[in-house]
C-alpha cells in the first residue's frame, strides 16, 4: 500500500511543476502577445495560448481524474485550430493588401 501512496505524491508533484510550467508559458505567451511586434508574431501567440489551454484542460482532467475534462480540451482544441486559420488568412490577406498599395505606388521596384 506505501508503494501507491509514493505514486500519488509523485503525481501530485509532476501536476503542480507542470501547471506551473503551462503558467510560466502562458505569462510568456501574452508578453508577446501585447508587445508584439507585427501582426504573425501575435497569431502565433493566439495559437501558443490556446495550446497551453488545452494543455492546462487535459491537466486538470489528470489531476482531478475526470475523464469529461478530455471533451472540453478536444473541443477548445477544434475552435482554436479555426481561429488559427482565420488569423491566417487575414494575415495574409493584410500583406497581399500592404504589397499591391506599395506596388501601386511604385515602392516595389
Amino acid at each position: 500500500m506505501t508503494d501507491l501512496a509514493g505514486h500519488a505524491r509523485i503525481l501530485a508533484w509532476a501536476v503542480d511543476a507542470t501547471a506551473l510550467l503551462i503558467v510560466l508559458g502562458l505569462g510568456f505567451s501574452f508578453a508577446r502577445l501585447i508587445r508584439g511586434p507585427s501582426l504573425p508574431d501575435r497569431v502565433i501567440s493566439v495559437d501558443v495560448i490556446t495550446v497551453l489551454a488545452v494543455a492546462l484542460v487535459g491537466l486538470l482532467a489528470v489531476a482531478h481524474d475526470d475523464a469529461d475534462l478530455l471533451d472540453v480540451a478536444v473541443a477548445l482544441a477544434l475552435v482554436a485550430f479555426l481561429a488559427t486559420l482565420a488569423f491566417s488568412w487575414y494575415a495574409e490577406r493584410q500583406t497581399e493588401q500592404r504589397d499591391r498599395a506599395a506596388g501601386e505606388r511604385g515602392e516595389g521596384r
